[in-house]
């Protein structure tokens, strides 16, 4: 076996540190939840997009898939995610990782609010989350009062966009 040759360092790439408290990362309303954007892929060359997720009870996205990996660190609450038609239930201190393509979704299962860290790879998923949510002020801000037309234009917003970010998604 061959060894590999590890490319030059790049300069170009800088050190990134991200404090929750950052009054310039992205706090997005997506799905009656609060995903804040902590590492965007183009602070990562591509390489992946790193989400923190608040998750109201109830909450969580419709069944979808998309052709990247996605990886789940529950922080705190009960997390239900179900994984071809399976369902497990993860608690905070306990990772899920999705393979590409797979079908899926998660709900919050308990009666408080849950909180997660995303990371999907490559990245892409950052832009797409940006294109379908609202912005809000903080990871704590309510999401905005949406009418019914508000809410089914979001959804037909997501669901027009989803196949530019290689998602799918499985509702009807």
């Amino acid at each position: 076996m061959t060894a590999a040759t590890i490319p030059p360092d790049d300069p170009a790439r800088a050190l990134l540190h991200v404090k929750p408290d950052d009054g310039n990362l992205p706090h997005l309303s997506i799905a009656g939840g609060t995903y804040t954007i902590l590492v965007s892929g183009k602070q990562s060359a591509g390489r992946y997009c790193l989400f923190e997720m608040r998750v109201p009870p109830g909450g969580g996205p419709p069944p979808h898939r998309h052709d990247f990996e996605e990886m789940f660190t529950v922080l705190d609450g009960a997390v239900e995610f179900t994984f071809r038609s399976e369902k497990t239930l993860a608690r905070a201190g306990e990772t899920v990782n999705i393979p590409a393509n797979a079908p899926h979704n998660f709900r919050n299962v308990s009666d408080q609010p849950a909180r997660l860290l995303c990371m999907c790879t490559p990245s892409a998923q950052d832009e797409y989350f940006l294109r379908v949510g609202d912005l809000v002020a903080s990871n704590t801000a309510p999401p905005p009062a949406l009418t019914p037309e508000e809410q089914e234009e979001r959804k037909q917003r997501a669901a027009r966009l989803a196949p530019e970010y290689r998602t799918e998604l499985l509702t009807p």
